[in-house]
């Protein structure tokens, strides 16, 4: 069975740990012209954890237009700056760990469900601006897969991998 979810699409009728449901999520995969990975440092912790630009969906936004505002929230960048290649077929799931449970998302999510986009910067570099209203990167790097994979939180590596399988062909 499946159902349409806030943001509009349909999802399977899944749940997450606890019996929590998974919060919808779009994320962006944004490549420079050198085929490298833009990442950003969580402004939020002391650990190295770096990550793509990601954000929920809002009720009555798609997807695409969830990450196009999060690039946008995240990155400083404008619409124009990138152009829209290619998303994953399908949701990538990833549950909470444990200890994140009831702690982060006031306790409503047991994980995210996430469609991601691949967007190539069409822009410059000084664009960039991670200084926005509300900063969740301390610093921006361009990073190869393999480094990104090894840089986030590992509790989402499998889903980064997911993602570079999924978009793989359009990355370099």
């Amino acid at each position: 069975m499946t159902k349409v979810d806030a943001a509009g699409d349909t999802a399977p009728d899944r749940l997450g740990p606890k019996g929590l449901p998974y919060r919808p999520c779009a994320g962006v995969v944004l490549v420079n012209p050198q085929g490298l990975i833009f990442a950003g440092r969580r402004i939020d912790t002391t650990a190295e954890a770096w990550q793509m630009p990601q954000g929920g969906i809002d009720p009555g936004e798609t997807p695409r237009q969830a990450a196009i505002r999060e690039l946008g929230e995240e990155t400083g960048l404008p619409p124009d700056a990138v152009r829209i290649e290619a998303e994953t077929p399908d949701w990538i799931y990833y549950d909470l760990p444990d200890e994140l449970l009831g702690k982060i998302w006031q306790g409503k999510f047991g994980g995210q469900r996430q469609k991601w986009f691949l967007m190539r910067l069409t822009g410059r570099d000084d664009q960039i601006d991670i200084a926005t209203q509300h900063p969740e990167f301390s610093q921006w790097a361009w990073m190869g897969p393999d480094e990104l994979i090894a840089s986030i939180v590992p509790f989402k590596r499998t889903v980064y991998e997911q993602v570079f399988a999924a978009l793989r062909d359009r990355l370099a």
